[in-house]
């Protein structure tokens, strides 16, 4: 009889142990479906009108090996937003993905673009006591509230606005954690002190807390600007980070006036609301006049920057060029529409990062030497910035029809998942107009001076160079890019 009652005693506590497990698991897949596919915060996921566009001007900088093989910049995109921040009167409002002088293991001389920044901010608020300054910036720039940057307690004693972007307001990049993360971890908080860890990406410790957050692999990835400039207001999107260890990165941005530019601080209060903060600047209705010279140009965020580069592609016919510079290329859909794109006799040219260099960290070339695999063997003429140590970070796609008609699509988002299908924050700008619009003059050019070189300036290398046709590697990034396991 005992037996029997310890048998069945034991059948319950199994029973109950498979009920809990059950539980468990259902919590979990619901917790990772619903961060997945939750609705997104209002405000984002934005394609604004397209308006005239004044005062356009293409900024690249360029990193090249020069005829001895060493390592030489031109660089102008944050000596023009140190311009344009030091003539503001009334407002600025920066977005800013990475804002620090985190090296992880790079060592070298690097520009001090952070502290740059930080002097140009608190200086000009110095100057101008009314002038509303808000920076937007990603948790990330403090390990999740690990860290407490000594630049950023300046930024706050000068009265500098700052916003840390809430990150939980977005969909779930890497789902498979983050359906774990939202109900073991994320009530917890963070702190500053009794931080054990290395951080990875700089000096200091950190809680075990900033690394479990970071495993979510998701950010507010913006790089944007808008000031005033006189009675206009100027904005300015780009690829380019204030960081001193991206410093020698290659980058594109877009400045621009009138009615963009408003729009431009519309999607930033988006950012700003969903995290709890807010502008304390009245919208501007009233923009002046300028002269345009017939192009437009449009604000777009999140998967509305995807949409617009599958249109640009896809609407491409025989003859048309189509020139790709992208530091991240893995999108499937893109892959598919560049390919088929080529396969009708499109022209097209796409020049990648060779993924190899992160901060002083050796990579595996994981995603674009696997996609451009697939490009070189659909016939897409491939090639490689040749860099040294520092990445080639823009992200920009150039469309010249047959017509004359023109369209330039550049600005935070590479073209991977992560950054097209409504996981990250992402800002880009569309400017569309005619072979001879200034800025895609300058556009051309920029592109051509990296595909052809010259005899004192090595910008890219042929495909063969970098070519992996390792079949490990490549269903690694088919899998990292579908499941997002990964950082791109």
């Amino acid at each position: 009889m005992k037996d029997d009652k310890n048998s069945t005693g034991r059948k319950a506590g199994m029973g109950k142990g498979k009920v809990l497990l059950i539980l468990v698991l259902v919590a979990y897949l619901g917790m990772a479906l619903y961060q997945t596919f939750k609705p997104l915060p209002k405000g984002v996921n934005a394609a604004f009108p397209l308006r005239p566009a004044q005062e356009v001007a293409f900024l690249g900088d360029t990193t090249y090996l020069d005829k001895w093989g060493q390592r030489q910049s031109d660089h102008v995109i944050f000596d023009e937003i140190l311009r344009l921040i030091g003539q503001a009167n009334r407002l600025v409002v920066l977005d800013m993905f990475l804002f620090n002088d985190f090296s992880g293991a790079a060592t070298g001389d690097f520009r001090a673009l952070s502290a740059e920044l930080t002097r140009a901010l608190t200086q000009r608020k110095d100057q101008m006591p009314g002038l509303e300054v808000v920076l937007i910036t990603d948790p990330l720039n403090t390990m999740y509230g690990g860290l407490e940057p000594d630049h950023l307690k300046a930024l706050r004693a000068a009265g500098i606005k700052i916003v840390m972007t809430d990150l939980t307001e977005l969909r779930a990049s890497n789902s498979l954690w983050s359906g774990l993360w939202y109900w073991c971890c994320s009530w917890l908080g963070n702190s500053t002190k009794g931080g054990w860890l290395p951080n990875p990406l700089g000096e200091g410790d950190v809680t075990l807390r900033s690394y479990l957050q970071l495993l979510n692999f998701n950010a507010n990835h913006r790089k944007t600007l808008v000031v005033d400039s006189g009675e206009s207001w100027v904005g300015l999107v780009s690829s380019a980070n204030p960081h001193d260890a991206s410093s020698a990165h290659d980058n594109v941005a877009l400045r621009f006036t009138g009615e963009a530019a408003i729009d431009l601080l519309e999607s930033e209060r988006a950012v700003v609301a969903m995290s709890g903060a807010s502008i304390n600047f009245d919208t501007p209705i009233h923009e002046r006049s300028v002269e345009s010279d017939g192009s437009r140009m449009q604000i777009l965020t999140e998967s509305r920057i995807g949409n617009a580069l599958r249109i640009a592609i896809d609407s491409a016919e025989p003859g048309d060029r189509i020139d790709i510079a992208v530091f991240y290329f893995s999108h499937r859909d893109l892959l598919a529409s560049v390919m088929a794109a080529h396969e009708r006799e499109v022209r097209i040219r796409v020049l990648l990062d060779p993924n190899k260099d992160a901060f002083g960290m050796e990579k595996n070339g994981i995603p674009n030497r696997q996609a451009a695999a697939d490009l070189d063997a659909a016939g897409v003429p491939v090639r490689w910035c040749a860099t040294m140590g520092e990445q080639c970070h823009g992200k920009m796609l150039l469309k010249r029809s047959l017509s004359g008609d023109a369209a330039l699509i550049l600005g935070s988002a590479n073209f991977t998942r992560r950054n097209l299908d409504n996981l990250n924050l992402e800002t880009s700008v569309r400017l569309r107009g005619n072979t001879q619009t200034a800025a895609i003059v300058d556009a051309t050019k920029y592109f051509k001076r990296y595909w052809r070189n010259s005899q004192r300036k090595l910008h890219s290398l042929p495909y063969s160079i970098n070519a992996d046709t390792s079949l490990s590697r490549y269903w690694l990034y088919r899998v990292m890019e579908s499941t997002g396991l990964s950082t791109f």
